[in-house]
C-alpha cells in the first residue's frame, strides 16, 4: 500500500469493477420485497452542481446499505429534457451567432436541441459515475425517450376523456422573453422596491372623485371597473355607482368584493380582469369585460389607445404624465411587495389572458391529500407535511400547455385553423385553412377528422409543461404501460429522495399523476433534504463564483469519497447546511486516516496467517468490540430513521477517535496478540463506511487477507 490514499489512482478502477461485476442490476427474486429508487432525473442541459451532488450520495447510501442487507436493489438513473430551461439556453446559444429558432424551423431546432442535450446528458452520467453512484445503467431513461410518448399521451387522453383536462381563456403567467406560459410553481417571487400611485376617478354624477391605489398606473387603461369591499363603511354610499376611467374617458362600476382589502392603500382598488389574477376573478363573479391592453409582446395593444406600441416602462412613465397634467394623480409613496419573475430567465412576468390547455387539479389533489393523511405514504421530515397539505387545499388549476417547440407536443389534433389561437397561428406561422372545428384527442396521429372525414388535420403546436411528462417518471420509467415484469415487482417504489424546494414542483405531482393512472401511490417514503450554502449562509450562485464549489472539480482534487462525507456529515433532513473546501479538506484528511490505519494493520508480516476474528480475551479487545458494537447498532438505527448525518458522525467518531487514537495505539505493545481484533474492527468499519465512502473502501476491502467477491455486496454488521 502507497503511504497516502490516491483517489485519483483508485476510483476509476474501482467504478469499472462494478460495472463489469454487474453489481447494480438487481435479480428480480419472487416472494422479496425490493428496495426501490428511481433518481430525480437532473437536467441535461448543463453540468452537475454541487446540489446534485448532495442528491447522488444520500441515494447512493441508502441503495448501497439495502444492497448489503439482501434485497433486490434498483436505483434507475435518467435525465430531463427541461422543456424551458434547455430551450432557453440553446436560444442563447443561438443569439450567439445571430440566430433565432425561426432561422431554422421547428423540425431542425428540435433535432439540433436533440442533439445538444444528448451530448450533455453523456456528461451528466459520467460525472454521476464520478460520485460512486451505484445505479443501473441499464435501465437508463430520458424523459424524450419515444417509449414515453405512448403512456404520456394516454395519460393526457384519459384526463381529457374524463373532462379533468380543458381548453380554455383562463389567466395565466407569461414571460414576454420565452414567449410561453408558465405555471405558478415556474414563477419566482422577489421581493422589489417599487411605489404606490394614489389615481383619482371622477365620480359621474358629481365634481368628486374615489381614490384608488395602485403598483401599475399603466394597467389602468383596461379597467372596468372599481372595487370596494362590502363592509367598509367609508363608500356604502358610492357602491353601485358609476366612475369616469381617466384617459380612456370609459364609464367603471364601483362593486363590493369580500375580497378587496380595506386596509390597502385606500381601500378602493382598480379592476383589470384582463391582467391580475385576482381582478380576472371578480371580473368573472361580477360578469366584467376583459379588455387587454398589454400584448404577448409586453407592449401596449390597439386597447390601449393612444399609448398603443409602447412597451411597459415607457408606457407608465406617459400615463402617470397625463394623469399629472389633469390633476388626477393625487400622490405617490414608496412600497415594497413581491414581483413574480420567469425562474428560468429573470423576466418580470405578465398576468394575461390566453387560450391554454388546463388540468382540472382539485379531484387530483384531494386523492393527494387522504394519501398522505391515511400514512400510505410518509414525508420526511414531517413538518413538511403541513406545508403539503396547505398548497393542495389552495391549489389552482394547472396550465400545461407550453409555447415552446422543445418538448412533447401536445396529442392534440384540430380540423381547421379556426381552434388556434392568433397567438398560435402567429408563433408556428401557420396558414388559415378549413374544417369542421372538431377537436381530436389521440395517442398516435389520426388519419381523418372522425366527423367530416378531412385528411388534412392541423396539430396542436404548443408542448406539454415538462413537469406534466416528469411527473410520471416513476410509474412510466418502469413500464407501467407495457404492463412490464419492472412495473409489477419494483413498483411503487421506495423512496423518493429529492430537494424541499421541489416538493409542489414534483413530489406533488408525482403523487396525484402516479395515483391517476396507476391506481397506487408511486412510492411509500418521500425524503426532503435541504439547500447546500456556502460559508456565509448564501445561496450558491454561478453569479458568485467564489462561492460556488463544481463537485466534478471537487472529486478530481479531493476524491469522490471527501466530498460525499462533507456533504452528509452536519446535513439534517430538511434543514440546509453550508459547505466550504476546508470541510472538504478534513473530509479527505479522513480518508488518508482509514488508509493509514488499514496500511498499519495490513502490512503487519503476521497478517496472511491471521483470520479476522477477534480471539483475544484481553480486556482492551473486549473494550473495542463493545464500542464496535454500540457502533453498528447506532448507525444502523440512524440510518433506518433517515438520519444519515449522525450516522456519518457515529462512524466517523468510532473510526477515528475510539479505533484509531485508542485502540491501534494500545495495540502496538501487543501487536501479535491484538492482529485479528485489529482485522476484523477493520473489516466491520468498512462495511458500515462503504455506503459513504465506497471507493476507498471497497479498495481496501480488497487487500484484506480474507473478503469474498466485493464489498459492495457484503452482508451489513450485525
Amino acid at each position: 500500500m502507497e503511504k497516502t490514499y490516491q483517489p485519483q489512482k483508485v476510483e476509476e478502477k474501482i467504478y469499472k469493477f462494478w460495472e463489469k461485476g454487474g453489481y447494480f442490476t438487481p435479480k428480480i427474486i419472487r416472494g422479496k420485497k425490493p428496495f426501490t429508487i428511481i433518481m430525480p432525473p437532473p437536467n441535461a442541459n448543463a453540468p452537475l452542481h454541487v446540489g446534485h451532488g448532495l442528491v447522488i450520495t444520500l441515494q447512493d447510501i441508502m441503495i448501497r446499505r439495502h444492497r448489503m442487507l439482501g434485497q433486490p436493489t434498483l436505483w434507475l438513473p435518467g435525465a430531463d429534457h427541461a422543456g424551458i430551461l434547455t430551450q432557453v439556453t440553446f436560444e442563447r446559444k443561438l443569439a450567439e451567432k445571430n440566430q433565432t429558432r425561426y432561422d431554422l424551423g421547428r423540425r431542425k431546432f428540435f433535432a439540433e436541441i436533440l442533439k445538444f442535450t444528448l451530448a450533455n446528458k453523456k456528461t451528466l452520467e459520467n460525472q454521476i459515475r464520478a460520485l460512486g453512484a451505484s445505479c443501473d445503467w441499464t435501465r437508463n431513461s430520458f424523459t424524450l425517450d419515444s417509449k414515453f410518448d405512448k403512456p404520456i399521451y394516454t395519460v393526457f387522453k384519459k384526463l381529457y376523456r374524463q373532462k379533468l383536462i380543458y381548453r380554455n381563456e383562463r389567466m395565466v403567467n407569461w414571460c414576454s422573453r420565452c414567449q410561453t406560459a408558465l405555471s405558478d410553481l415556474e414563477v419566482e417571487h422577489k421581493e422589489t422596491e417599487t411605489k404606490l400611485w394614489y389615481l383619482r376617478y371622477p365620480l359621474k354624477t358629481s365634481g368628486k372623485f374615489i381614490v384608488v391605489a395602485t403598483t401599475r398606473p399603466e394597467t389602468m387603461l383596461g379597467d372596468t371597473a372599481v372595487a370596494v369591499n362590502s363592509q367598509d363603511k367609508r363608500f356604502k354610499n358610492l357602491i353601485g355607482k358609476t366612475a369616469i376611467l381617466p384617459l380612456m374617458n370609459r364609464e367603471v362600476s364601483i362593486i363590493a368584493d369580500q375580497v378587496v382589502d380595506p386596509e390597502f392603500g385606500t381601500g378602493a382598488v382598480k379592476v383589470t380582469p384582463a391582467h391580475d389574477p385576482v381582478d380576472f376573478e371578480i371580473g368573472q363573479k361580477h360578469k366584467l369585460k376583459a379588455i387587454r391592453v398589454i400584448g404577448f409582446d409586453s407592449k401596449m395593444t390597439n386597447q390601449a389607445g393612444q399609448y398603443v406600441g409602447l412597451d411597459i416602462k415607457l408606457a407608465r412613465k406617459k400615463v402617470l404624465a397625463d394623469l399629472e397634467k389633469q390633476g388626477l394623480l393625487e400622490k405617490e409613496e414608496k412600497y415594497s411587495h413581491s414581483v413574480g419573475h420567469c425562474e428560468r430567465c429573470q423576466t418580470i412576468i405578465e398576468s394575461l389572458i390566453s387560450l391554454q390547455w388546463f388540468v382540472k387539479i382539485e379531484p387530483l389533489a384531494k386523492q393527494a391529500i387522504k394519501i398522505v393523511k391515511d400514512k400510505k405514504i410518509k414525508i420526511i421530515p414531517a413538518r413538511f407535511e403541513k406545508i403539503y397539505f396547505n398548497w393542495l387545499e389552495n391549489i389552482r388549476d394547472w396550465c400545461v400547455s407550453r409555447q415552446l417547440w422543445w418538448g412533447h407536443q401536445l396529442p392534440v389534433w384540430y380540423c381547421g385553423t379556426q381552434n388556434l389561437s392568433p397567438l398560435q397561428k402567429q408563433m408556428n406561422k401557420i396558414p388559415t385553412q378549413n374544417g369542421c372545428g372538431e377537436i381530436i384527442v389521440a395517442t398516435t396521429p389520426p388519419k381523418k377528422c372522425p366527423k367530416c372525414g378531412q385528411t388534412n388535420l392541423i396539430r396542436d403546436p404548443d408542448t406539454l409543461d415538462t413537469w406534466f411528462s416528469s411527473g410520471q417518471w416513476p410509474f412510466n420509467t418502469l413500464g407501467w404501460f407495457q404492463k412490464s415484469q419492472d412495473f409489477r415487482y419494483f413498483y411503487p417504489t421506495s423512496v423518493m429522495e429529492t430537494g424541499y424546494e421541489i416538493l409542489f414542483f414534483w413530489v406533488a405531482r408525482m403523487i396525484m399523476l402516479g395515483f391517476y393512472a396507476t391506481g397506487k401511490i408511486p412510492f411509500e417514503t418521500v425524503y426532503l433534504h435541504g439547500m447546500i450554502r456556502d460559508v456565509f449562509g448564501q445561496k450558491m450562485s454561478k453569479s458568485r463564483p467564489e462561492t460556488c464549489i463544481d463537485p466534478i472539480k471537487t472529486v478530481k482534487k479531493y476524491g469522490a469519497d471527501a466530498l460525499r462525507m462533507a456533504l452528509v456529515m452536519g446535513n439534517a433532513p430538511g434543514t440546509d447546511s453550508s459547505l466550504s473546501e476546508n470541510k472538504i479538506k478534513g473530509m479527505r484528511n479522513f480518508a488518508n486516516k482509514i488508509w493509514n490505519a488499514a496500511r498499519f494493520i495490513l502490512t503487519n508480516p503476521e497478517t496472511k496467517n491471521q483470520k479476522q476474528k477477534p480471539k483475544s480475551v484481553h480486556k482492551d479487545d473486549r473494550w473495542i468490540i463493545n464500542k464496535l458494537n454500540k457502533t453498528i447498532k447506532t448507525v444502523t438505527k440512524n440510518i433506518e430513521n433517515y438520519r444519515f448525518d449522525l450516522a456519518a458522525e457515529e462512524i466517523y467518531q468510532f473510526f477515528w477517535h475510539t479505533f484509531c487514537d485508542k485502540y491501534i495505539e494500545m495495540s502496538k505493545k501487543r501487536r501479535t496478540e491484538t492482529q485479528p481484533t485489529l482485522l476484523f474492527v477493520l473489516a466491520m468499519s468498512l462495511k458500515l463506511l462503504h455506503p459513504f465512502m465506497p471507493f476507498i473502501t471497497e479498495e481496501i476491502y480488497q487487500k484484506l487477507p480474507e473478503h469474498g467477491k466485493a464489498l459492495i455486496i457484503e452482508k451489513w454488521p450485525r
